[in-house]
């Protein structure tokens, strides 16, 4: 599978939430942690409900969380 064109910050953020875990994060958000691990790693696209749900976890906008990769 391609590289997703975007990078985030998702593996920070669960960091300074307490340690959140992948688990406890998909859980939040509806998804299953080889989900958010995949996402984390850039090897899978969220929906962009999924994206948002992620941003609301952790209180942050979407750009603070997820960043577009343009050609």
């Amino acid at each position: 599978m391609a590289q997703a064109p975007f990078t985030n910050d998702i593996k920070t953020l669960r960091f300074l939430a307490g340690e959140m875990t992948q688990a406890d994060l998909g859980d939040k958000v509806g998804v299953t942690r080889q989900t958010i691990a995949a996402i984390e790693q850039g090897k899978y696209s969220p929906s962009l409900e999924v994206a948002f749900r992620i941003a609301h976890v952790f209180g942050k906008p979407l750009e603070d969380v997820f960043r577009w990769q343009a050609d």
